[in-house]
């Protein structure tokens, strides 16, 4: 019964990977996009972490999980005879797959390992496999997806060395050096989730020295093979022995300093010390919380967890993403209640609580924007795009044509001065009998994508008179929800929820005006 369960739990997975929702811009900007420039001739859009002074983003971990794909795609692409670039949503879908496979591979494989008791074991397997974390935040290209992904193959690592049954100790020693190395690269959180773990290390390398030489050895060459690629990556010239050892681009080191920073950490918000442990773990976990509380499971992924918690707290910039590592690890430590009234209950409002925030985040939470990117994509007349209450969509999804259209984000901007915004781009309106579709044969196009929910163009868009701005809808997404556009103060509760909800989607209007 629970393999059949589990296999359905599979498919969820992959279902939800397949869906265009888009949790945030970091899973596109803080990966594939930079990859893809680099490979690819799509122009991409860098942000500051990768374009300050001081970057704070390593290429490193980035080329093994995003650029090795997209460089076997290419190759397959040109060996099977296609001509032109490889369709960027083509790359796009190739990296949710992608994300699914390690996801279920690696993240399953390694509570296989963790997990002793064959019971146990397959009580947290499916309490991963059946979490909405796992079906929506582990299927998109975070850096904390791949940060819960080495976490867990650390602490297995962890437990071979310490536990010694094989001979196989330094091989698992020189294994851990390269893979923490990388997890530093990939996220300054990782050392957090290690703390309480890496203690149980501490006889066997007074024990068996050659162990710690192999681990410190390992990962003294992978930071300088990272520290190189960095270095060049953000290097205008190319680089030598010399400029590597005066002028080295260490970005953990850049990362660290940075966050250490109120002000720079205020740009981004500001939260109380107790905003993982009340607000973002609750979240994330939802039922499960109570039985991390009431029946949790001592273990080495707990103590991980709590670990990673306690430390990311201490930073008063904290999301919820931010704990992905802390998932499986808790999932894996809690006992089911043992009662079978209370256990019905509990595994219902578990399924309840899954599908809802599986449904909302993974399908709806922002859905509309790559669907929208590729449509944008095909408009021959396209010049300016203005997103208005969105996320940033995500420029290396526009094929190409991004060397003629302009992208603006003004996601916060207010609607007086949108309007003068799109006054000033509006083209001129074509005659009353072109303008079905044959405006898409216009040279320029100015176009306004904002959602169906934002109800203040409510009175701009009937005009069909001479004065005033014309918005004409030409395309429309309904799987999509603007969560940021919540607006309880002035609405109340009932009527935002209301327009969020009542009025979901996501529109492209063409705008124009008379000449």
């Amino acid at each position: 019964m629970w393999r059949r369960t589990y296999l359905l739990l599979v498919l969820i997975r992959l279902w939800f990977a397949l869906s265009p929702s888009y949790l945030h811009p970091d899973e596109n900007f803080q990966g594939p996009e930079v990859i893809a420039g680099q490979i690819f001739s799509y122009p991409v859009r860098r942000t500051w972490e990768f374009t300050s002074d001081h970057p704070i983003r390593s290429v490193f971990p980035l080329w093994p999980v995003y650029g090795l794909p997209m460089l076997l795609l290419r190759w397959l692409w040109i060996g099977n005879g296609q001509d032109g670039e490889i369709p960027p949503i083509a790359v796009f879908w190739t990296l949710r797959v992608l994300m699914f496979l390690i996801s279920f591979v690696l993240e399953d494989w390694a509570l296989h390992e963790l997990i002793p008791s064959p019971r146990h074991r397959r009580v947290a397997v499916l309490l991963v496999a059946s979490s909405y974390v796992t079906w929506t935040y582990q299927t998109h290209t975070f850096s904390n997806s791949i940060e819960t992904l080495v976490v867990a193959w650390s602490l297995v690592l962890i437990q071979r060395i310490a536990d010694d049954q094989q001979q196989s100790s330094l091989m698992a020693s020189t294994v851990l050096g390269i893979v923490a190395v990388f997890g530093i690269f990939n996220r300054i959180t990782f050392p957090a989730f290690l703390l309480v773990p890496s203690l149980r290390l501490i006889p066997h390398f007074l024990k068996k020295p050659l162990s710690l030489a192999a681990l410190v050895s390992a990962a003294a060459l992978t930071t300088i093979i990272a520290i190189a690629l960095d270095t060049a990556f953000y290097s205008s010239e190319l680089i030598t022995w010399a400029h590597l050892i005066t002028k080295p681009v260490i970005t953990p080191l850049n990362n660290f300093k940075y966050n250490s920073s109120t002000d720079n950490l205020a740009q981004h918000g500001l939260h109380p010390w107790y905003q993982h442990l009340l607000a973002n773990l609750p979240q994330l976990l939802g039922p499960a919380a109570v039985l991390l509380f009431t029946q949790p499971h001592l273990s080495i992924r707990l103590y991980s967890a709590i670990s990673g918690l306690a430390v990311l707290s201490f930073f008063q910039h904290q999301e919820a993403r931010f704990l992905l590592p802390t998932v499986p690890l808790i999932l894996s430590s809690v006992q089911l209640p043992k009662n079978k009234t209370v256990l019905r209950a509990w595994t219902a409002s578990w399924v309840l609580f899954n599908l809802f925030f599986g449904i909302l985040m993974g399908i709806y939470h922002q859905g509309g924007i790559v669907p929208g990117q590729v449509f944008m994509s095909k408009q021959p007349d396209a010049t300016n795009a203005i997103w208005w209450k969105t996320y940033t969509p995500p420029i290396w999804l526009l094929n190409g044509k991004n060397e003629v259209l302009t992208t603006k984000d003004v996601m916060g901007l207010k609607g007086d001065a949108l309007l003068q915004q799109l006054t000033q781009l509006a083209t001129c309106d074509v005659p009353a009998d072109r303008r079905n579709k044959e405006y898409l044969k216009e040279k320029n196009g100015t176009y306004l994508i904002a959602p169906a929910s934002a109800t203040w163009l409510d009175p701009y868009l009937p005009n069909k008179g001479l004065q005033g701005l014309r918005f004409r809808e030409v395309w429309r997404y309904r799987k999509h929800l603007n969560l940021d556009d919540m607006d309880f103060g002035d609405d109340g509760i009932w009527n935002t929820l209301a327009r969020v909800i009542g009025r979901r989607g996501l529109i492209a209007w063409r705008v124009t005006k008379s000449c």
